[in-house]
């Protein structure tokens, strides 16, 4: 994962040659890895986000579930006991209220977004689907409806693979449900952190070679 990484870092970099220094950026970052309050979680997810590579935290790598099913608009996982889906679905604009500054997109239905920053996106992730041992883990919409250009696979040679994954805790008491929307600057990585079969919180990181 962390050669991943190293690769990603250079298509990152020539796509922030391209970014307006002068975008204005109404993202939160309270939901950072590097801010958010369980040190616990925080250690875990730096194993495998793009954003720990800043934390110099050393861990083993955790234990991962691969990808059972995908498309353009949808990405699975199953384990057996443990089934969670991802999709997503066509944006459209006049279904929203759309807030621009200048040139420049920065709002969506009055809050902040993530995914072709400043721009027109055209697609947004639809539903969160976690069961885990046929118990059904609510996700709020909260958690990924200001989500958009979700990004579940690219193509390698002709290939389809993913940077997308399931990571576990070493207690397994927590699941980690990673997705990475590389998209150059206007980028993000997002992780669902589920803990004893409830819903925990959502980690967002954006813009990382600025962090």
């Amino acid at each position: 994962m962390r050669f991943i990484f190293c690769v990603l870092f250079t298509s990152f970099c020539f796509a922030a040659i391209a970014q307006d220094d002068d975008m204005p950026d109404y993202r939160s970052k309270r939901d950072m890895l590097s801010k958010i309050p369980e040190k616990d979680v925080q250690a875990d997810v730096s194993t495998f986000a793009m954003a720990g590579l800043d934390l110099g935290i050393t861990r083993l790598p955790l234990r991962s579930m691969s990808i059972s099913d995908y498309g353009d608009n949808f990405l699975k996982f199953d384990s057996g006991n443990i089934k969670i889906s991802i999709t997503s679905t066509t944006f459209y604009p006049a279904r929203h209220k759309l807030q621009y500054i200048e040139k420049y997109l920065t709002r969506i239905d009055n809050k902040a977004y993530y995914g072709s920053y400043g721009k027109l996106p055209k697609s947004v992730i639809q539903s969160v689907v976690v069961v885990v041992d046929h118990d059904t883990v609510p996700i709020p919409p909260i958690a990924y409806t200001d989500l958009y250009e979700p990004r579940f696979t690219y193509k390698e040679g002709g290939t389809a693979k993913s940077y997308n994954s399931v990571y576990f805790s070493p207690n397994n008491h927590a699941i980690y449900i990673y997705l990475l929307c590389n998209d150059g600057m206007g980028g993000y990585e997002v992780t669902w952190v589920i803990q004893d079969k409830k819903y925990l919180r959502r980690i967002v990181d954006f813009n990382i070679l600025k962090n």
